[in-house]
């Protein structure tokens, strides 16, 4: 029951941040794939369906990350928070502000660490470590310069989500060395790469 209402929350949660971000993400889509399109026509350069796919995802993501944390915060009446912990114990388990605070901060950058890792081509845990801190750092830091509140307890959980990301490139790196060459074909990631996008956009279609 409570893994129920758990994702029920984390559904509305995310239909939320949907409504507030879908005309900005319809539109950089197309921008972003027809510029990406002209250049590669213009430079002859080939086209891989599957990694078009996959960057257009990862920019998207970057546009979507900026919006949700740049958004003002409805509610500010806790102040800003400098105690590790403090705000992450606040919360009831299963509860709408636990999916939201808690577990939302963690799905947040868990993406960012996935990409990082995929595009600068990370192999350590402490340079993925740096580069979500630094990127969770600079975005609290903004937070703070535009009226929003400063809460040390996000880095911890965007931290957590970064590395959560590193850990999953790394495993299915590794594991795509023992899985048939079926599956590492590139028509067959084509497909799936499609398949997967037009579920995300039917999902937000569905949400709105």
């Amino acid at each position: 029951m409570l893994y129920c209402d758990i994702l029920t929350s984390l559904d509305n949660t995310l239909g939320d941040v949907l409504q507030m971000t879908w005309p900005m993400l319809f539109i950089s889509m197309v921008l972003v794939a027809t510029v990406r399109l002209a250049y590669l026509f213009k430079k002859k350069e080939e086209f891989v369906l599957h990694r078009e796919i996959l960057l257009l995802t990862f920019m998207l993501y970057i546009l979507c990350l900026f919006q949700i944390v740049t958004f003002q915060d409805i509610n500010t009446v806790s102040g800003n928070n400098y105690i590790p912990f403090k705000e992450i114990l606040r919360y009831d388990f299963g509860g709408r502000l636990f999916v939201k605070n808690i577990i939302g901060n963690v799905l947040l950058f868990i993406p960012y660490g996935f990409f990082a890792t995929l595009y600068a081509d990370i192999k350590k845990g402490r340079s993925a470590f740096l580069l979500v801190f630094l990127a969770s750092l600079s975005i609290e830091c903004t937070q703070l310069m535009i009226g929003r509140i400063f809460d040390v307890d996000d880095i911890i959980l965007n931290v957590l989500g970064g590395m959560l990301g590193f850990f999953l490139y790394r495993a299915l790196d590794k594991l795509s060395d023992k899985v048939p060459k079926l599956f590492k074909n590139r028509f067959f990631l084509d497909i799936v790469s499609v398949g997967i996008f037009l579920i995300a956009i039917f999902y937000v279609m569905w949400r709105l």
